[in-house]
């Protein structure tokens, strides 16, 4: 079983909310996840100050592998002519020197892919053809047991509540192709809300067989939750194994101080169950993985 801590939005500037922050690195350090995600957003407006209050939080979680990748706050809005001429300057010295990386840890790989775009949209982001082919580079030769799971900051796919629903110029492009490599799930940001659904919800695409399961993380410390969570935050948390994919969604609450679960998810990879040769049938396997999910929703406070 895979385990991974997803944040995102974490807006360090003055959106940034202290006491959510030091939940959130509780949360995490009783979770021990087995890598943390982080997509993007880690700054209000890019300053060099923002970026090392990042790296300083980035550095109090848990010792795991940690994915990050750019938000559009993370370049500079009002700053134009280093926006124009070196835009990740001080994402590059405090966050991560590289902006498209591939990270392998036990039963899985993950491409972490920059979809912000500082010369050409400051907010809606663009995947370009030649991180499609690094990602299929990433992924070719994998076994067929390894989870393949992308990373970006922009959104493949509208919120079901559809406020501020513009996805990503070329989206379906990009799930096509993500689909054609069999990528189990998609995790993201930049909604400041969750959204947890499938591909094939909003796009069924050139394969309706095979979905791509797509988990987007509300903002996780700041004040600029919208829609339904506005002025609130949220994380998830993925588990993957067994052919299933678990994501819990968690909230933080006030009066609980603390990370709290609001919904559970549970896909199965592929879309579809495991065909099992046992003598029992598909049942058995079916009732089989939805009693390891009763016992691990009793576990679901971390």
């Amino acid at each position: 079983m895979i385990s991974i801590l997803h944040v995102s939005d974490l807006h360090f500037g003055p959106p940034y909310h202290e006491g959510v922050g030091q939940a959130l690195q509780k949360f995490a350090h009783r979770l021990s996840a087995d890598c943390i995600v982080a997509s993007g957003d880690f700054t209000q407006r890019a300053t060099e100050e923002q970026f090392a209050a990042a790296r300083a939080f980035l550095d109090q979680l848990p010792k795991a592998p940690t994915i990050v990748t750019p938000g559009n706050h993370d370049v500079p809005l009002y700053r134009g002519l280093e926006r124009l001429l070196d835009p990740y300057r001080h994402y590059r010295t405090h966050i991560d020197d590289k902006l498209d990386r591939v990270t392998e840890i036990p039963g899985a790989v993950i491409v972490s892919l920059n979809s912000t775009a500082p010369r050409q949209a400051i907010t809606n982001g663009r995947i370009s053809r030649w991180q499609i082919d690094m990602a299929r580079e990433a992924f070719e030769g994998v076994p067929d047991e390894t989870h393949r799971i992308i990373v970006s900051h922009h959104h493949f796919a509208p919120p079901p509540d559809w406020e501020g629903a513009d996805v990503m110029p070329k989206a379906k492009r990009a799930l096509d192709a993500f689909t054609q490599m069999r990528v189990d799930l998609i995790l993201g940001g930049h909604l400041h809300r969750a959204y947890i659904g499938n591909s094939l919800d909003v796009y069924a695409g050139a394969d309706r067989e095979h979905g791509i399961i797509i988990a987007q993380s509300g903002t996780s410390t700041s004040r600029r939750g919208r829609a339904r969570e506005r002025e609130k935050n949220s994380l998830n948390v993925v588990r993957l194994g067994g052919g299933v994919i678990r994501i819990t969604h968690y909230m933080y609450f006030e009066d609980a101080g603390d990370f709290v679960p609001t919904s559970r998810h549970l896909f199965f990879r592929r879309g579809r169950p495991p065909v099992l040769d046992d003598d029992e049938g598909l049942g058995h396997g079916v009732e089989s993985i939805f009693m390891d999910d009763r016992r691990e929703r009793r576990d679901a406070n971390v």
